[in-house]
């Protein structure tokens, strides 16, 4: 596809982001409109079901040729192929927009040959818009109407020890997966002295997408996730790479996973370090692991 071609679905995209960031900040979510799927850390309310409706309606129309994955419509057993897809969360957040806590985003990413290709991720409650397309750059839109380019902060990166990592408990909270976010949330916390690692900070922000968007940025080192989904990923993925950073495995040893994989981590760019923090990390984990696989 032409560089034009996705430079104007970027542009379009941004458009369509805005428009439906209008829906989210007209609507006023109650326990009447609050559906659990797995349990009460899973929801989706009828304003996420509304957007995706929205951007669907409007993408399919414009792109009729190309596949569309949402993640109120999706159905399991529905692969990414190489076919352009658009990939879509229309609320990353939900949990923080039930609760008026402003970290929330709609998601749009278009996936081409299963890579990032096309991303934007925009928070309607802060103004703040994230977007990047292939071999373009990535950039980021204040609400004074400023872009600017990312990275916005490139340092050599130093170790974990010094690193302000993002995380999340996800909503496994018993089992396997529960046992290994402890583990490294805990592993990362301690001080050496009790087998820790010490890091600056930990940081929950209760959306993947803002949070890696972050970490394109700089303004965090790295984002760690077991249990994420495309749709959570594919926008920020596309960004984070633009501005210099990487996206690897989550567990060890995968330096150049899939789209779909389900485990990521996210990490800053810098003009040096990125492979030894890798490692470093992969290293909290050692041999232990998460059931979490591609899309299923």
């Amino acid at each position: 596809m032409a560089d034009n071609d996705l430079l104007g679905i970027c542009t379009y995209l941004v458009e369509v982001v805005k428009e439906a960031g209008s829906i989210i900040l007209t609507a006023q979510p109650t326990s009447l409109t609050v559906t659990t799927k797995r349990n009460t850390a899973d929801i989706v309310t009828e304003t996420d079901q509304a957007v995706e409706g929205f951007i669907c309606e409007r993408l399919t129309k414009r792109y009729p040729t190309f596949a569309f994955i949402g993640e109120e419509s999706y159905k399991a057993g529905v692969a990414i192929t190489d076919r352009p897809t658009f990939i879509v969360d229309p609320i990353d957040g939900t949990s923080n927009f039930v609760h008026a806590f402003p970290a929330v985003c709609i998601s749009i990413g278009l996936v081409i040959g299963k890579q990032p290709t096309v991303g934007v991720v925009y928070n309607p409650f802060r103004e703040e818009l994230w977007s990047a397309v292939k071999g373009h750059g990535a950039f980021t839109l204040r609400p004074n109407g400023e872009m600017q380019k990312l990275p916005l902060v490139s340092a050599p990166l130093q170790g974990l020890r010094p690193a302000c990592i993002g995380i999340e408990w996800g909503s496994d909270r018993e089992g396997p997966n529960f046992e290994l976010n402890l583990k490294v949330f805990t592993t990362l916390a301690r001080t050496a002295a009790t087998g820790g690692r010490f890091v600056n900070s930990l940081r929950c922000i209760g959306s993947a997408a803002i949070a890696i968007c972050r970490v394109a940025a700089g303004q965090q080192d790295a984002f760690w996730e077991c249990g994420s989904w495309a749709w959570d990923v594919a926008a920020a993925w596309c960004i984070l790479a633009e501005a210099g950073g990487i996206m690897v495995d989550g567990h060890p040893g995968e330096w150049h996973p899939p789209i779909d994989n389900r485990r990521y981590l996210a990490v800053r760019p810098a003009t040096r370090g990125q492979r030894e923090f890798v490692e470093e990390f992969w290293s909290v984990i050692g041999d232990d692991r998460s059931t979490y696989d591609r899309l299923n």
